[in-house]
């Protein structure tokens, strides 16, 4: 039951580094579900700390993947009505992927892009509010893969320290 454990954590874990970078598979947490399943064999001691805290750190990076794009566009200086077509464009890019991948990074900067024309914003100042959609959504892609290697790291890591333990049939 064990090897079976390790071996679906640790597709879990690829896939997770893969969802750092496709909208439709929320990195992070598929990350920290194969934490779990690794801590859940018999090999390995439970650590109720290290599964909260990496639960927590997931969750919150999942949840800021949504609000950085925003707030990279408010800072390019864009408007409550940029925000707003921010995240109608990430929205559209999870529900309706046209585009496929390149979706998640289009979509967000045309969203930014219309709501800002739409609010009466000249051409340029549009533009670099989209622009800030644009890097607000690239700093979340890193922040969610970083995370979702670390927890790769820990994975790997946690696996060699118990090998013995994993692999002995008895």
């Amino acid at each position: 039951m064990d090897i079976a454990l390790l071996f679906i954590g640790f597709i879990l874990m690829l896939i997770g580094i893969l969802g750092s970078f496709l909208p439709v598979l929320p990195g992070p947490p598929i990350s920290w579900v194969g934490l779990l399943l690794l801590y859940l064999t018999q090999a390995i001691p439970d650590d109720w700390w290290v599964l909260g805290i990496t639960l927590g750190i997931a969750l919150t990076v999942t949840v800021m993947d949504y609000i950085i794009p925003a707030m990279g566009t408010k800072k390019f200086g864009g408007t409550r009505a940029g925000m707003i077509g921010t995240v109608v464009g990430l929205l559209v890019a999870i529900f309706f992927p046209i585009l496929g991948p390149f979706g998640i990074i289009i979509w967000p900067f045309v969203g930014a892009l219309v709501g800002e024309l739409i609010n009466k914003a000249d051409q340029t100042s549009a533009l670099k509010a989209a622009f800030g959609s644009f890097i607000g959504f690239m700093t979340g892609t890193f922040l969610k893969f970083v995370i979702a290697v670390v927890y790769f790291g820990l994975f790997i890591w946690k696996a060699l320290e118990y090998r013995t333990e994993l692999f002995t049939f008895s």
